[in-house]
């Protein structure tokens, strides 16, 4: 196992405000960033990558029990292991949330009663007689959102008259009109397209007549209720529930014109979607819908192709002696650039074996071919980094931002090659900026309200528009490159961000929890390109300061989505702490006594090993739908903590294998 000392290092110097004597202070700190950083070396694969158990909520496994039930393949060991772990998330009040001390929330609860009886749960054990009645109380099946229901129409379990149409023809639609299958999120699209095909075949798939679920439903009389009438007479969810009927009542037309050609169409950008990936859209949902939409082609489990994207989809199980559970995908390039950045912070030597081998596994995973951004970005060259292991189609901001500020601290035994590979990743990143000034996760222009009112787009990710965190991560990044806060494309990305800024001060967070992470990724952003002092900044610091604790310690909860009366409010966590700080040091300094409270409780709490505690989410997928733990966040973001606040105070210099002259690279076209 590869470690490192912090030999010779000049301690930092405590403020008055730490809880023990200085040089105390001094060496406990030293300490924790050495054990911190040891212990996420003893966590690197040989390959070079760092790879995390990504968690979510109940709903994999319970979709996962339907899956296999769906192929053919429940075996009865298996099915009991994920009924196992289902079982094991039940809240006292008998339903299933969404994340750790969250409420019991409708479609998860939903999803676990109907999973459990396929597992053979009786449906008056009292496990489930506790789930139903949490179903009621929470409106019943009928408030279902749209994914719940299909996947039980799917099986006949209810009637496709429940659930959203989702016309194939959707991939006729032209590119230049208002909507199109790429005004989608490209997770949308992923997961749509197979269920559009799907809702036009119909396969005869049905389940044992005990896994039905009328009992769910608490008006019988009134199951489309999800699908009823705004009281806004004229809203774009009437235009859209008026534009359904329209469709229902053409899927009862024995004549489609264009149904043949549309299937074709969306069955060929599937089977193209499916090359060059790990599975379609290397996501969860859309594999599985893939899968499906297969076997409904023809293609049975022990196809070739078929069997393929199976394999792909089980490298999602984590398995037990009791339990299995579900991954919703995989996180290897994201885990390893923040851990890398992590141990260049804490010292690292930038030659560094482990750190060569890491930049060049990232190196090999630099996307170079196609992919959908093109569709909205025609004139750009490839350059990006994915999530996954392989996910071409699909390279992203955050990823490449947070990749080629990795790679910016590695004495790289081939400079050219990386060098060449960061000025292709900086001008994808610089293509990809939005009109507004942002930038989303995956596309660029990726923003029409409107369509968040489409009734199948109740996952609250229908689009993918300019966000504060995403916007920040590139600001960092091309601030530690060379760009200045004059330069066009940092004003227009400011001017985005101050016009994002909450009143009280903080950030929103889109992909992290919540404004605590936004707040963090905005300021420090701004500090790389001189900005960190201004008003807008301090306002920040200011609703940082108002939230932390007594204890120094920084916790917010998934509430905050839904309630934004708990913004920065919940059980304090060790990432969120180390986002705390690292937004206190961008802005306030290491004399703010902030600083100090929140670099003690990151030592105290660390554990002998080096890593951190942390049961809770902090990770967010869809706002209010699905959120996610990143099992290297809690050790990653709190030694890049503490090693910035050592460093900034000893005023360390540090390595920079290459910076760049902006002029050097090309402008979005058509702003």
């Amino acid at each position: 196992m590869a470690s490192f000392a912090r030999i010779g290092e000049e301690p930092a110097v405590a403020s008055a405000q730490a809880p023990w004597q200085e040089q105390d202070w001094a060496e406990r700190l030293e300490k924790a960033i050495e054990r911190g950083a040891n212990h996420l070396l003893s966590l690197q694969a040989d390959q070079g990558y760092w790879q995390g158990e990504l968690e979510a909520d109940s709903t994999l496994e319970s979709d996962y029990i339907y899956y296999l039930h769906i192929l053919g393949k429940a075996d009865p060991e298996r099915i009991a292991k994920l009924a196992n772990y289902v079982r094991q998330l039940q809240l006292p009040d008998g339903g299933w949330s969404i994340y750790p001390g969250g409420p019991s929330e409708l479609n998860a609860t939903c999803k676990a009663y109907f999973a459990l009886k396929l597992a053979g749960d009786s449906p008056y054990a009292p496990n489930l007689v506790r789930a139903r009645e949490m179903v009621h109380r929470l409106g019943g099946l009928e408030h279902s959102n749209s994914y719940v229901r299909f996947y039980l129409a799917l099986v006949g379990a209810v009637s496709w008259d429940l659930v959203p149409s989702i016309p194939p023809e959707l991939m006729l639609i032209p590119h230049w009109f208002i909507f199109n299958i790429y005004e989608m999120s490209s997770w949308t699209r992923g997961i749509v397209i197979p269920m559009a095909i799907l809702s036009s075949l119909r396969p005869n798939w049905r389940l044992p007549e005990h896994a039905h679920v009328d009992e769910l439903f608490k008006d019988p009389e009134r199951k489309t209720a999800a699908l009823d009438w705004s009281d806004q007479l004229l809203s774009w969810k009437n235009v859209f529930l008026a534009v359904d009927r329209g469709f229902k009542l053409y899927e009862k037309f024995p004549w489609k014109p264009f149904r043949q050609r549309a299937i074709r169409e969306a069955k060929s950008w599937m089977l193209n979607h499916i090359e060059r990936t790990e599975g379609l859209a290397a996501i969860y949902p859309s594999m599985m819908n893939s899968i499906f939409t297969l076997m409904a082609f023809g293609h049975g489990p022990d196809d070739p192709l078929t069997l393929r994207e199976i394999k792909e989809f089980s490298r999602f199980e984590i398995e037990d002696e009791e339990t299995i559970r579900m991954q919703p995908c995989v996180s290897p390039v994201w885990d390893t650039c923040i851990a890398m950045v992590a141990l260049e912070e804490a010292g690292l030597p930038p030659d560094h074996p482990a750190l060569v081998k890491a930049a060049n596994w990232i190196l090999s995973k630099q996307v170079l071919g196609p992919g959908d951004w093109q569709v909205k970005n025609k004139d750009a060259e490839p350059g990006g980094w994915a999530f996954e292991f392989r996910n071409d189609f699909y390279p992203d901001v955050d990823d490449t931002a947070f990749v080629l500020m990795a790679l910016q601290r590695v004495k790289y035994p081939e400079p050219a090659r990386m060098e060449a590979a960061m000025r292709r990743g900086i001008q994808w990143l610089l293509s990809m900026q939005n009109r507004d000034g942002g930038w989303g996760a995956f596309d660029r222009d990726n923003n029409r309200k409107f369509l968040c009112n489409i009734p199948f787009a109740d996952h609250n990710a229908m689009i993918d528009p300019s966000t504060a965190d995403v916007t920040a991560r590139v600001v960092e990044c091309l601030g530690r490159y060379g760009w200045s806060a004059e330069h066009s494309v940092i004003q227009r990305a400011v001017k985005f961000l101050l016009q994002d800024q909450s009143k009280d001060g903080s950030w929103f967070g889109r992909w992290g929890v919540n404004y605590i992470y936004g707040t963090s990724g905005v300021l420090r952003a701004l500090e790389t390109v001189s900005l960190a002092t201004r008003e807008f900044c301090k306002r920040a610091v200011s609703w940082l300061r108002s939230v932390q604790k007594v204890d120094g310690s920084f916790g917010e909860s998934l509430l905050s989505y839904d309630v934004p009366s708990t913004k920065g409010q919940g059980t304090s966590t060790a990432s969120q702490t180390a986002w705390g700080l690292i937004g206190l040091l961008a802005s306030a300094g290491t004399e703010d006594p902030a600083v100090a409270k929140a670099v003690a409780y990151l030592v105290h709490r660390q554990e002998t090993d080096g890593s951190w505690s942390e049961p809770e989410f902090t990770g967010t997928g869809f706002p209010g739908v699905f959120y996610l733990k990143y099992h290297l966040y809690r050790n990653s973001f709190p030694v890049y903590a503490l090693a910035r606040y050592s460093n900034q105070s000893r005023k360390a210099e540090e390595y920079c294998a290459v910076k760049f002259q902006p002029s050097e690279f090309r402008l979005r076209s058509g702003i």
